[in-house]
C-alpha cells in the first residue's frame, strides 16, 4: 500500500518532487523584507550623498593654501642692466699730421708705459729742425761779432775819455765814442733777443719731430685700432685716434637704474653682477659714484650708477652685459616666510566675520577666511595681504600678523617682528620657528560636478531629494 505522503516515513524516504516546490515560497516569504531593506539603505545612502553635493557645505571646499617657515639667506636688491668698461683707458692720437708710416703693435697687445707704438713720417719736420738749428748757428756767429764791436766800442770811450781830462780831444769826438758803444751793446743785445727766439723755434720743432713718434702713457692692452698703415693723419683740426690703450686689470660697470629706484641706492652699498654666459659667477662691488645726469631713454629717465671689480685674469671683457644688484639690504640664517602671509596689525581691529553653519576654525571666525582673518584678509584675492612695492611701506615698523597652522589644522592669529623684506620673501626676527605654517591665501571654490557621473544610484536620490 502506499504510504501517505503526510506520514514521517514519507519524510525518511523522501519524495523529490515535493520538497522543491515548499522551498521557494519560504524563501520569497523571507527575502522580500530583506530586498526591501537593501533598496531603503541604498537609496538612503544615495540622498545623502546627493544632499552633501547640493546641500550640504563642504569643509573643503575652500581650503587655505600654507607654506613651511624656512631659514635661509635673503637679499633685498635694486635690479639694473650695466655694460662693462675698463677703468683706466686711453685714446691714443696723434699731435702732428702726416702718413702713418709704422705700426709696432696689433690689437690685443700687451704694453707697457713709453712702448714705441707706431710712427708718422718724419721728414718734414726733420726739415724744419734743421734750418731751425742753421739759423741758430747763424745768430750765435752774429752775436760773437757783435759782442767784438762791443769791445772796441768800448776801448774808443774809455781812449776818449782819457784824452778829455788831458784836453786832448774835442767834446764831439767823445760823444761820438759813447753812443757808439752803446749802440754795440743793444746790437748784442738783439741777436741774443733773436737766438732765443729761434731756439724757442727749434724746441717746438723738435718737439713736432719727436711726435712722429707715438709712445704708450700708460701700461695695458691695445684694444681697438682706428688707424691704418699708410693712412695719412689730418692733426690741424682734430686729433686723429690712432689706437686706445686700456687697463684691463680693473673693469668698471655701468648700470641704468631707474629714477624710482635711485633713492635707494646710496655710495658704498654692496652690489654684485652676473654676465651673460658666465656659469652664474658672482662679482662683487661697491657702488663708486652716481652721477647727477641722467640718460633719456624713449621718455624713461635712467642714471647711471657705477662701481669697479677686479679683473686680474681678465674674463670680463669691453662691453660686456651685466646682470647688476644693488643689495639695499641682506639676513643670512634667517628664518623666512612667504610675503603673502603677512598682515598688517591694523587688520585685526574690524569686525570679525561671524560663524556660520558649517564654519569650524577654533578661534571662532570664518572658515572661508582662513584662519582668523579680518574680512578683507578672508577674501580669495588676499586683498590686505602686502604685496610688492607696498610692504615696505606697510611693515615699516616691523610689525605684522600671520596666521599660524597646528597640527590640529586650527589656525591662530600672530604677531611677529619683521626684518629684511623683498617682492618674495620676509625676515621673520621674532614670533615664528622654523617648520611652523603659515597661511598665505586660500583657493577659489571648485564648481561641483553632476551627480550622473558618480554612480548609477545619484540619479534616483536627487529625484527623490528635488535638486533647488
Amino acid at each position: 500500500m502506499t504510504p501517505d505522503v503526510d506520514t514521517p516515513a514519507d519524510v525518511k524516504i523522501g519524495v523529490p518532487a515535493a520538497k522543491p516546490a515548499r522551498q521557494p515560497s519560504r524563501l520569497s516569504r523571507l527575502g522580500r523584507p530583506a530586498l526591501v531593506l537593501a533598496a531603503c539603505a541604498a537609496l538612503a545612502g544615495g540622498g545623502y550623498y546627493a544632499w552633501q553635493i547640493w546641500f550640504a557645505q563642504d569643509s573643503s571646499a575652500n581650503p587655505v593654501l600654507t607654506a613651511v617657515a624656512t631659514r635661509g639667506n635673503l637679499e633685498d636688491t635694486v635690479t639694473a642692466t650695466g655694460t662693462l668698461q675698463p677703468k683706466d683707458y686711453v685714446d691714443v692720437g696723434t699731435q702732428v699730421s702726416g702718413q702713418l708710416k709704422t705700426l709696432h703693435v696689433d690689437i690685443g697687445a700687451i704694453v707697457k708705459a713709453k712702448d714705441l707704438l707706431a710712427e708718422i713720417d718724419p721728414s718734414v719736420y726733420q726739415a724744419k729742425v734743421d734750418g731751425d738749428q742753421a739759423q741758430l748757428l747763424n745768430l750765435q756767429a752774429q752775436l760773437a761779432d757783435k759782442q767784438a764791436q762791443l769791445v772796441l766800442a768800448n776801448l774808443q770811450l774809455t781812449r776818449q775819455q782819457n784824452m778829455t781830462r788831458d784836453e786832448a780831444t774835442t767834446a764831439d769826438a767823445l760823444q761820438s765814442a759813447e753812443a757808439a758803444q752803446k749802440s754795440a751793446i743793444a746790437q748784442v743785445d738783439a741777436v741774443k733777443a733773436q737766438i732765443q727766439q729761434t731756439g724757442s723755434i727749434l724746441r717746438g720743432d723738435e718737439a713736432n719731430l719727436g711726435y712722429t713718434k707715438i709712445y704708450a702713457p700708460i701700461a695695458g692692452t691695445v684694444v681697438s685700432q682706428a688707424a691704418k698703415l699708410g693712412q695719412t693723419l689730418n692733426a690741424n683740426q682734430q686729433a686723429p685716434i690712432v689706437m686706445r690703450i686700456a687697463d684691463l686689470s680693473t673693469m668698471t660697470v655701468e648700470a641704468q637704474v631707474s629714477e624710482a629706484d635711485v633713492p635707494k641706492l646710496h655710495v658704498g652699498m654692496n652690489v654684485y653682477f652676473t654676465t651673460l654666459g658666465g656659469d652664474n659667477r658672482r662679482y662683487y662691488g661697491k657702488l663708486r659714484q652716481v652721477p647727477p645726469t641722467p640718460t633719456v631713454v624713449n621718455n624713461v629717465v635712467l642714471y647711471d650708477a657705477l662701481f669697479d671689480v677686479a679683473n686680474p685674469d681678465q674674463v670680463l671683457m669691453t662691453q660686456m652685459t651685466a646682470q647688476v644688484f644693488f643689495v639695499a639690504s641682506s639676513a643670512k640664517d634667517a628664518v623666512l616666510v612667504p610675503l603673502t602671509a603677512l598682515r598688517p596689525v591694523e587688520v585685526e581691529a574690524r569686525p570679525r566675520v561671524p560663524r556660520v553653519p558649517g564654519a569650524g576654525a577654533a578661534d571662532g571666525t570664518a572658515r572661508s577666511g582662513g584662519a582668523g582673518v579680518a574680512p578683507g584678509a578672508a577674501r580669495a584675492g588676499g586683498a590686505q595681504k602686502a604685496t610688492g612695492a607696498d610692504a615696505r611701506g606697510q611693515f615699516a615698523n616691523g610689525r605684522a600678523l600671520v596666521s599660524v597652522v597646528d597640527a590640529a589644522g586650527n589656525t591662530v592669529a600672530r604677531e611677529v617682528k619683521v626684518g629684511v623684506m623683498n617682492r618674495v620673501s620676509a625676515q621673520i626676527l621674532s614670533g615664528l620657528e622654523p617648520g611652523e605654517k603659515v597661511v598665505i591665501g586660500t583657493k577659489a571654490p571648485a564648481t561641483a560636478a553632476p551627480a550622473q557621473t558618480s554612480s548609477s544610484l545619484v540619479p534616483a536620490a536627487a529625484k527623490a531629494g528635488g535638486r533647488p
